[in-house]
């Protein structure tokens, strides 16, 4: 059997991959990265192109105050007690380092910045995230040091008897061969939103929910960590992501007009929670209603404070392709959404009163989104309601890591040799989510993992 070798092997094409891929060659490392599939970009280059960061120079350009204490208090936050500290962290002091380092890279972001799931100010710093790939994977050929084989899977880990990972058993065209690595392997290889089964033994009520992403995504890194003793976490926070389009399958993105006022309905009409919240918790409480579909209504002033530059508040592109339901009066909405006409205006005249007399809706909203932005009402017509679910873009739970990125076996030790970085990780997000912070946490802990390997 043929081997080849290198200073780290990095299994998975993704965000986290490549920037690790990227950082370890800047620092003189050879590196080989494997991917699966013929594509480079995984989840990634799908994902909504949303990167949290705090304290940036657009920040301070839309005249924002941020930084990265507010940061790390809010994933803690929203993480509801769940996460690991350490880790959040790590995202925190890291974080305004990796956006000065992906903008050297050429990545572009949008000059606009809006605020959405979890976040106290607006911190959603926009990319094309196909093109955030390109960018670097562009510099990882560049320098010379990273060699990427494609349609390439990695099977098993490699161990010596002193318990080191030492590299994979690959397969390529039928053919399997070892690749070694002299300081370390870092598993980059997504989640598992592709394994029906995996799901399901971890949260069956998301049985009947829609799954999006990299078509990689089986599992592969944790079943093969999993082999070694490698202990997981997160995995009773599975959640969907509220706002996607129940029949539509053109656009893969959630659609969320409710952080910028619009209320969520069920099937009877009426609103059933707080919709400031994270979207993980509105999926969750989408999931427990009738079909598990609701409506999300607004009006024309909502409507127009869309911003097609930011995927998710892209509502004049989805009104275009037909994905609204759209109606000059409320009792007209009501009949083509086909939900009972005297609750959902007795719904919206509720909401509507409390906002206007500046008290406290039903479910205790105060805010659009997190505690950002002041509530508006659902008053001037046309009037719209989007049909909305909830898709498992990401499982954002997975291997237990350090702060140095170590995978840890079921009795905390370090796995010597063994790195993980990205959603194949869990322990950041803990019990609901922050916009942005999954890109964000890819590229973060992809350049931490870099950091690392070179020590060893």
């Amino acid at each position: 059997m043929s081997t080849r070798e290198c200073d780290l092997l990095v299994v998975g094409g993704g965000l986290a991959g490549f920037v690790a891929a990227v950082t370890a060659a800047e620092a003189g490392m050879q590196v080989i990265l494997l991917e699966k599939t013929a594509e480079t970009g995984g989840s990634s280059a799908m994902s909504g192109g949303c990167l949290a960061f705090a304290g940036t120079d657009l920040q301070r350009e839309n005249g924002i105050d941020d930084s990265s204490q507010l940061l790390f208090s809010d994933l803690l936050e929203v993480g509801k007690g769940e996460c690991d500290e350490a880790l959040v962290k790590v995202y925190a002091d890291n974080q305004l380092a990796t956006y000065a380092w992906l903008r050297e890279k050429g990545v572009v972001f949008a000059s606009v910045i809006e605020a959405a799931s979890g976040q106290s100010v607006p911190r959603v710093h926009s990319v094309d995230p196909a093109d955030m790939i390109r960018q670097i994977e562009l510099a990882a050929g560049l320098s010379g040091r990273v060699q990427v084989l494609k349609q390439t899977r990695a099977r098993r880990l490699l161990r010596e008897d002193g318990g080191r990972v030492t590299g994979v058993l690959a397969e390529q065209a039928g053919e399997s061969f070892e690749l070694l690595a002299r300081k370390a392997v870092l598993l980059a290889s997504g989640g598992f939103v592709h394994d029906r089964e995996l799901v399901h033994r971890f949260v069956p009520h998301y049985d009947g929910a829609v799954f999006i992403g990299g078509i990689g995504n089986e599992g592969d890194g944790l079943r093969m960590a999993w082999a070694l003793g490698a202990d997981v976490r997160d995995t009773a926070y599975i959640k969907g992501t509220f706002g996607k389009h129940p029949v539509d399958e053109t656009n893969h993105h959630a659609c969320l007009a409710v952080y910028k006022g619009a209320i969520a309905v069920n099937q009877e009409g009426r609103r059933f929670v707080d919709e400031s919240l994270s979207y993980k918790l509105l999926g969750d409480a989408c999931m427990q209603q009738s079909y598990g579909v609701a409506y999300q209504i607004l009006d024309r002033d909502i409507m127009q404070s869309g911003d097609n530059r930011v995927r998710i508040l892209d509502f004049e592109r989805r009104l275009e392709e037909g994905l609204f339901v759209e109606a000059d009066t409320l009792e007209k909405l009501a009949q083509l959404i086909e939900v009972p006409q005297e609750v959902l205006l007795s719904e919206v005249a509720a909401y509507n009163q409390a906002v206007n007399e500046g008290s406290t809706p039903e479910f205790g909203r105060r805010h659009l989104v997190h505690q950002h932005g002041q509530l508006r009402p659902i008053q001037r017509g046309p009037f719209y309601a989007y049909p909305s679910t909830a898709a498992v873009f990401g499982t954002y739970c997975g291997l237990c890591i350090d702060a140095q990125m170590r995978v840890h076996d079921v009795f905390g030790e370090p796995i010597e040799g063994l790195l993980a970085a990205g959603e194949i990780v869990g322990g950041l997000h803990g019990a609901a989510y922050m916009t942005g912070s999954a890109l964000g946490k890819a590229a973060i802990f992809g350049r931490v993992a870099a950091a690392t390997a070179q020590t060893l």
